[in-house]
C-alpha cells in the first residue's frame, strides 16, 4: 500500500512494505533511490527486507508519483525529509540517495540512528586528490544529453551502472521496464540531480558523522568504484566495509540475498 504526503515544500510519495516477521514490531527503514529513479526500483528487495523491517521506499521529489518541483538541491530536500520522518530510523541510500542520507545524518543526526550507503561516495567525479570517481565530463554529457531526449539518457544512465556485472542482461531487462512505469521523472529534478552528483563533496565531513554505518559496494561498480567506499569505512568513526563479489552498481538487486543478510545483520546486531 502506498502513501502520500503533501508538505509545504514539496509531496512525496512513499511506498509501505508492512512487517512481516515473527517479533512484536520492525525497525522502521527507509530506502532512498539513486538518480532519475524511483521507489520501485529497489525491486522484490523490499518483500525480502519486510521480514525483518518495517520498509519504506520513497519517491524523491519530482521522480515517480512525487510532485515536481523547481528546485531540486540537496539541502532542501534533506530537509523536506526531515520535516515528514520526524521518529528515528535508520536510512539506506543508493547512489545519489547515499549522498541524500550522508547529508541528512550531518543536519538532523538525531533523526537517523544507522546508515546503509549502497553503491555511494563522497564525491561522484574525480578532484584533485581523488581519482576514485568518474570523470566530470562524462556527468556533463549526460547533462546536455538531457535537453534532446532525457528517456534515453536515462536508459543509457541504466546501462553503465550494470556493466560488468553478474546477471547484467536480466537485470538491465527488469530495470528498463521498470523505469517509466511511475511517469517520466521531472526535467528539473533529473537535471538538480546532476548538480548534486557534479558539485558534491562530502570528504571532509566524513570524520563528524557519528552514526553507526555499513557501506556496502560493488567490486565491479564504475561509477562509485569500491575504493570509494573503502574511504569512506575509514573515514567515519563508527563505519564497516563490505564488498560484493560480481556486483556493479546495483547490488541489492544482482545479489540481494547477500544485501540483505549484511543488512539484517548491521541493524538487528
Amino acid at each position: 500500500m502506498s502513501l502520500s504526503h503533501e508538505l509545504g515544500c514539496m509531496n512525496l510519495h512513499v511506498d509501505r512494505y508492512p512487517y512481516t516477521g515473527a517479533d512484536e514490531c520492525g525497525m522502521p527503514l527507509l530506502l532512498i533511490h539513486g538518480w532519475g529513479m524511483h521507489g520501485g526500483m529497489w525491486g522484490n528487495v523490499t518483500e525480502k527486507l519486510a521480514q525483518y523491517f518495517q520498509v519504506l521506499a520513497l519517491d524523491l521529489p519530482g521522480h515517480g508519483r512525487s510532485a515536481d518541483t523547481a528546485h531540486f538541491d540537496l539541502d532542501s530536500v534533506v530537509d523536506c525529509l526531515s520535516a515528514q520522518f520526524r521518529e528515528p530510523l535508520t536510512v539506506c541510500g543508493w547512489s545519489l540517495g547515499g549522498q541524500v542520507a550522508l547529508r541528512w545524518a550531518m543536519r538532523y543526526p538525531q533523526q537517523v540512528q544507522g546508515l546503509i550507503l549502497v553503491a555511494s561516495t563522497p564525491s561522484f567525479v574525480r578532484r584533485e586528490g581523488w581519482n576514485h570517481a568518474m570523470s566530470a565530463e562524462l556527468l556533463q554529457e549526460f547533462a546536455a544529453a538531457l535537453q534532446q531526449n532525457y528517456a534515453l539518457t536515462l536508459k543509457r544512465f541504466l546501462a553503465l551502472q550494470l556493466r560488468g556485472s553478474e546477471q547484467e542482461r536480466e537485470i538491465l531487462a527488469v530495470l528498463r521496464q521498470a523505469l517509466f512505469s511511475r511517469g517520466e521523472p521531472d526535467l528539473n529534478a533529473l537535471q538538480g540531480g546532476l548538480a548534486i552528483l557534479l558539485e558534491c563533496d562530502l570528504r571532509s565531513a566524513l570524520s563528524s558523522i557519528m552514526q553507526p554505518a555499513l557501506i556496502i559496494a560493488g567490486e565491479l561498480d564504475a561509477l562509485a568504484p569500491w575504493q570509494a567506499s573503502q574511504y569512506m569505512s575509514q573515514q567515519m568513526p563508527n563505519a564497516e566495509l563490505v564488498k560484493i563479489k560480481g556486483a556493479a552498481h546495483a547490488p541489492f538487486l544482482s545479489h540481494a540475498e547477500e544485501f540483505v543478510k549484511h543488512t539484517v545483520r548491521f541493524s538487528h546486531g
